[in-house]
């Protein structure tokens, strides 16, 4: 330490705390966010996450007081284990919740394993800070807060918009456990290595080797272990994955089969556009109709898009809607165009705009040729207008004096979701029966009508003034895993009639009378209380 004196010292620690600080809050908001991304409610899983690891940390201080005596060997030891469970804490996670099915109980052992070591380095950061030079000990837990406190800030903003893109959640975590690793050993060991004899030193250096050719081994295999980690969870061979800045997207099953020419048409060739003359409404090639049965769509690691099922949804979603004025026709989410298709089938339409939040979904219906089959290639049609926007945003701010839409289907996220939930509040409903037209109607798919969310969405489109009808469908196949049945709520500023279009195509699996069933089937289930609709600042 006298060789680099006193003041380098001191803000070699002080960057030591900055960079553990860092480290440790991108450790809390990676299991937030896996959490968030595996079970969906990101506000039990933030709440879980931080106040185990604040408890924790509580735990790690008082036992760092038994360490004191050996600051720099203790703090040593401390970051070369925090970086392995911090850097390995992604990894194990995801692992137990494919392979072995559990994950919160893990997540709150990881938790409170990280929690204790993050408390420990408080209390043996200080002790060094002492050592270097004594001073009144106000000041220097200033000072070392103020480090501590700035490095979350860092770690805070690197996490999204570095970390996260860059290098996923995974190799996020393992980068920050290197990082760990160095902090702790390279400034620790080497400013005090007076404190330690040199076989101790040696021990250390190569404890902390150790552990970075770990994390480098384990990010070489990353790549294998997701693909294996997909594959386990999915069940079919994976053709797609990427991780957008909204959620990641991977569509499974098999590829595209031969064209009519009798030649592979991987390369992305699409079906042509459906016109407004009706073309395109020959048989399908079984080929084709097999890969498009097959196919799954996942966004944000749940079921989107299940090609065996997604014929009967989406009629049972827009067709009842297409009952009136229809010209223009507005789509709330739906990027896999599959809403698009369906009103397209009719000939009178003349304006349809999707309102996607995710690019990549877009994307991806456009060029994958299976789910371009099975869309139809609707969002290719020269009648189709997409927009990259939220869909509450974009209503917000949609101008007022823009001409009402005669047709508004939400084909959202399901409402259990957090990230949601503000697409299902009186707010929203507010903001979508302003750009309805006179006489225009609403369609929203709600989750399950045995689901209390279900019930609240109809509050909600109650509470703005329209008159509803709820029905529901069977989900359809049991191989796509979908709940037992699919709630949806037709709604107006009068009563609405629930039918089918007269000159809806055929077949599409549904009748009126089906509909008049589903309905008073659906009604059965309403709850004797009303629930009260859910808001933004009363989320229920």
């Amino acid at each position: 330490m006298q060789a680099v004196g006193a003041r380098a010292a001191r803000w070699l620690v002080l960057l030591a705390a900055f960079v553990c600080a860092a480290c440790g809050l991108v450790y809390e908001l990676e299991l937030v966010a896996l959490g968030s991304y595996l079970l969906g409610d990101s506000v039990t899983q933030a709440s879980v996450v931080l106040s185990v690891m604040v408890f924790a940390m509580g735990i790690g201080s008082l036992l760092a007081k038994r360490f004191t005596t050996r600051p720099a060997t203790s703090f040593a030891l401390v970051e070369s284990a925090l970086a392995l469970v911090g850097g390995f804490s992604v990894l194990a996670l995801y692992s137990c919740f494919v392979w072995l099915g559990h994950y919160q109980w893990v997540l709150v052992g990881v938790a409170t394993l990280l929690g204790v070591l993050i408390g420990a380095e408080i209390p043996l950061l200080m002790t060094l800070l002492q050592r270097i030079r004594r001073q009144d000990a106000g000041r220097a837990v200033a000072d070392l807060f103020a480090a501590d406190y700035v490095g979350a800030l860092v770690g805070g903003l690197a996490f999204p918009f570095l970390l996260l893109p860059a290098l996923g959640q995974a190799g996020g975590a393992l980068v920050t456990g290197a990082v760990n690793a160095v902090a702790g050993a390279v400034v620790v060991l080497w400013l005090f290595r007076e404190e330690s004899s040199s076989r101790t030193r040696v021990l250390l250096w190569s404890l902390c080797g150790a552990v970075l050719l770990l994390l480098a081994l384990a990010a070489g295999l990353t790549g294998f272990f997701e693909r294996s980690a997909r594959q386990a969870l999915y069940g079919t061979p994976v053709r797609y994955t990427h991780q957008s800045r909204y959620q990641e997207v991977v569509l499974t099953g098999p590829g595209p089969g031969p064209g009519p020419d009798g030649t592979d048409d991987a390369a992305g060739r699409v079906p042509p556009p459906r016109g407004a003359d009706g073309a395109g409404q020959g048989a399908p090639d079984p080929a084709r109709s097999r890969s498009a049965a097959e196919l799954r769509l996942y966004l944000g690691g749940r079921l989107a898009v299940c090609g065996a099922d997604e014929p009967l949804r989406q009629a049972a979603l827009v067709q009842p809607a297409m009952t009136g004025p229809r010209s223009r026709v507005l789509i709330l989410g739906g990027g896999d165009g599959l809403a698009a298709r369906q009103a397209l089938l009719h000939p009178d339409v003349h304006r349809v705009t999707v309102v996607e939040v995710d690019p990549v979904v877009l994307g991806l219906a456009r060029t994958d040729p299976v789910l371009s089959r099975l869309n139809g290639g609707s969002l290719a049609d020269p009648r189709v207008r997409t927009v990259t926007a939220d869909a509450f945003e974009w209503l917000r701010t949609a101008p007022a004096t823009r001409r009402p839409y005669d047709v508004i289907v939400a084909d959202l996220p399901d409402p259990a979701l957090d990230q949601s939930r503000k697409l299902y509040t009186e707010e929203f409903y507010g903001l979508v029966t302003r750009m309805l037209a006179p006489g225009g109607r609403v369609v929203v798919h709600a989750g399950s009508v045995a689901e209390a969310d279900y019930w609240q969405a109809d509050a909600g489109l109650r509470a703005v003034g329209l008159r509803t009808v709820e029905y529901s469908i069977p989900s359809g196949p049991d191989d796509c895993g979908s709940p037992a049945d699919w709630g949806l709520i037709l709604a107006a500023r009068s009563t609405p009639q629930l039918g089918l279009p007269a000159d809806t195509p055929e077949p599409l699996g549904l009748d009126p009378a089906a509909l008049r069933l589903a309905a008073t089937l659906a009604g059965t289930r309403r709850p004797l209380r009303p629930p009260l609709p859910s808001t933004l600042l009363h989320p229920r």
